[in-house]
């Protein structure tokens, strides 16, 4: 096992806060006395069926204190989706039926284990604790907080304000989240900053229970490839754990320079030692930004693929965007251009490009061909047109950005 001060080290790097600090020094000098690892947590609700890499953030620490010999706790919270976690949100989160949450938990748990070591990861659904409960049981873990103890979360008190409603059941989460620490007897808890009332809500309650109290390690919210808001579908900035690897390469490859450091810490297994060097290389100039974010790809599409389909994603952007070639892969979708077609015989090309996955809206397919940003064969569609005949489409590479192609059938 590595000295107390390399892990310490190791567990610092990247992270927000660490909550107290003096306790996990204690904590990890106890383990190495004893051979008896800590129990590290990670609770997650799986409110959605698909992973981005500033979910996966939280995952990379984990599997950093599984490298330190650390036992990992990971927590499916398939009883507390149903509650909806009340963290960062100004209303309150529509409820997900059981099978929509036994399905997202699956895809979960497999993106996870491209992370984690499996035979040190414990994996636990907080139903186990949660359903079993009484009103009894019930009533005496909500006697160990306040009122205004659980008011004091920013999103809480903000809505109070705002005078919008906060349903009861929300004022249920962040004990029931702290209960989890309970049941498993965690020793260390990780979450986002966003998290921080609900990991303290956890140490708060083991100490009411005479249990030795968790602590809290907070990491920074990824910041997505515009290099402004916060990784997020939401947003349309985020680089998807199931993205091909070819997309993966154009997403990481538009970054801004100066996140390059935060995703080598945060979202790479490159060693700490190697990260401070390149760190110091960009922070001195004697690094060449570029090919520095192009081993960022790499290192990263390596983690959800494999280092050949890397390379492979490299040459394939090569081919695109310097070679100015089209990739060789393009898929294919077959169209029924009779039922496409309106009642003047066009194809409305904003409503096909998002049948096919190319926009999210009509609005945005119309930004993006008046902005020159949609091609047809390599020819740009002209501003405002919207409607075209099907033989200016059929058997077309229809081109969406930079890197979106789909060969029209």
């Amino acid at each position: 096992m590595l000295s107390i001060d390399e892990q310490l080290e190791i567990i610092q790097s990247g992270t927000e806060q660490i909550v107290p600090f003096a306790d996990l020094r204690t904590k990890l000098e106890r383990a190495g006395k004893t051979g008896t690892p800590l129990r590290i947590k990670l609770g997650v609700d799986p409110t959605a069926p698909d992973l981005h890499l500033g979910h996966a953030v939280p995952l990379r620490k984990l599997r950093q204190f599984q490298d330190c010999g650390h036992t990992v706790v990971l927590i499916i919270g398939d009883f507390t989706a149903l509650i909806g976690d009340p963290s960062g949100r100004s209303a309150t989160r529509p409820p997900l039926t059981q099978e929509e949450i036994n399905a997202n938990a699956e895809t979960y748990i497999e993106q996870a284990f491209k992370i984690l070591d499996p035979e040190k990861t414990e994996l636990r659904k907080n139903s186990e604790w949660l359903s079993p409960l009484g009103f009894a049981d019930l009533l005496k873990i909500t006697s160990k907080f306040t009122v205004a103890r659980i008011i004091e979360r920013d999103d809480f008190d903000k809505r109070l304000k705002e005078q919008k409603p906060i349903s009861l059941h929300e004022l249920l989460y962040p004990m029931a989240q702290a209960y989890d620490s309970v049941a498993i007897q965690s020793d260390v808890e990780i979450g986002g900053t966003d998290q921080l009332f609900n990991l303290l809500a956890g140490r708060e309650l083991m100490e009411k229970s005479d249990h030795e109290p968790q602590i809290a390690l907070t990491l920074p919210l990824l910041v997505g490839t515009d290099g402004v808001q916060k990784m997020s579908k939401s947003f349309g900035n985020y680089v998807g754990l199931t993205d091909a690897a070819a997309d993966m390469f154009g997403k990481i490859m538009s970054i801004p320079d100066e996140l390059m450091s935060s995703y080598f810490r945060l979202a790479t297994a490159v060693p700490l030692t190697e990260v401070k060097e390149i760190e110091a290389a960009l922070a001195d100039g004697s690094a060449h930004p570029g090919k520095l974010k192009r081993r960022l790809a790499r290192e990263i599409i390596s983690i959800y693929h494999s280092e050949a389909e890397a390379v492979e994603a490299e040459a394939a952007f090569d081919r695109v965007f310097k070679e100015r070639a089209m990739p060789t892969d393009i898929p294919e979708a077959t169209i029924d251009w009779d039922t496409t077609v309106n009642d003047d015989g066009k194809i409305f090309l904003p409503a096909l490009m998002v049948q096919l996955s190319l926009a999210n809206s009509s609005g945005e397919a119309r930004r993006l061909i008046d902005g020159g940003g949609v091609k047809i064969e390599g020819a740009a569609v002209a501003a405002k047109s919207y409607e075209l005949d099907p033989a200016d489409l059929q058997e077309k590479v229809l081109q969406v950005g930079k890197r979106k192609f789909i060969k029209l059938g």
